[in-house]
């Protein structure tokens, strides 16, 4: 019994090698294509936008705040390439946090280029607080921003995706999708909604000829703890030590960027630490939530 279970379990490490290393992916260009990117105004958003800008896409810079969306746009059209660029990137003020709109932007999304190729839902909103403590306003505008904002979007575009059977949805979500932090419940609980969402997406379309990207990253240098919301709905406004010394933007635009390319339905950037961390939820559950239980109890002391 031991050696068939050896045997087996060498097959499935072999194919899920192959799988990962030797398969041959159809790589897509993103030459001339369409790219509509949320939360464009700073940190992986505008990471992302140089990263397709100079692969040559079409790009739509969507966010709520028209000044840095300018700024970005400027940074764009002032890089080194800038004479062999595509056109000139087109800005869409949009705000998550209000889906019933969301549609009418798609509309005018769509108007910009003629059709939308690649929608990357990045923006979104951080939280930190103790359940016990945080109002369930909270909970819903954390929601409404990180879920069903990111739904009401993908939903919008979607039609036309199918209908020329061509497209690719990216969700910048979190390895919080994956794992559950304590005094970070309304986050991971979002991006855990939204993976869900997106792996039931990706089934439906695929017989359609459109990709489905989740990409996973644990911390990364932005200003995410700064504009988190607390348990009463205020400004966080401290940067972590985690997020200060997390991945540059870059390379998770990077890694986004060949996601699509690559049509990876799954992709996790993080350190071996996280990824075993990862693993041992899966693999000893009893064992993470004795884990996760001391980091509450010494995160609560440090706060207290």
């Amino acid at each position: 019994m031991n050696q068939a279970f050896l045997t087996a379990g060498g097959a499935v490490l072999a194919l899920l090698v192959y799988l990962k290393f030797f398969r041959r992916r159809k790589v897509m260009s993103l030459k001339g294509k369409v790219v509509l990117i949320t939360g464009a105004s700073s940190g992986v958003g505008e990471a992302c936008a140089h990263a397709f800008y100079k692969a040559g896409a079409r790009i739509i810079l969507s966010a709520r705040r028209e000044d840095e969306l300018k700024r970005v746009r400027q940074n764009l059209l002032d890089g080194p390439n800038q004479t062999q660029s595509p056109p000139e990137p087109k800005i869409l003020l949009l705000d998550l946090a209000d889906p019933a709109t969301l549609e009418a932007k798609a509309a005018e999304a769509l108007s910009l280029f003629g059709e939308v190729d690649v929608l990357i839902n990045n923006g979104g909103v951080s939280f930190r607080g103790q359940i016990i403590d945080t109002d369930i306003e909270v909970h819903r505008r954390v929601m409404e921003v990180n879920y069903f904002g990111q739904i009401a979007l993908t939903k919008a575009l979607l039609p036309q995706m199918l209908a020329r059977k061509s497209g690719h949805v990216v969700v910048v979500s979190s390895l919080q999708g994956k794992l559950s932090l304590p005094f970070r419940s309304c986050y991971g609980a979002s991006k855990h909604a939204v993976d869900a969402f997106f792996n039931c997406l990706r089934a439906e379309v695929a017989q359609y000829n459109v990709g489905v990207s989740i990409v996973s990253p644990a911390y990364i240098k932005t200003p995410l703890s700064m504009n988190a919301v607390t348990s009463d709905g205020s400004s966080y406004a401290k940067m972590d030590k985690t997020q200060a010394s997390g991945m540059e933007t870059s390379y998770v635009a990077s890694k986004v960027l060949k996601a699509v390319c690559r049509n990876e339905n799954d992709v996790i950037l993080a350190s071996a630490f996280y990824r075993i961390v990862l693993y041992l939820k899966n693999i000893f559950p009893n064992i993470f939530a004795s884990f996760m239980a001391k980091r509450a109890l010494k995160e609560q002391h440090k706060q207290g």
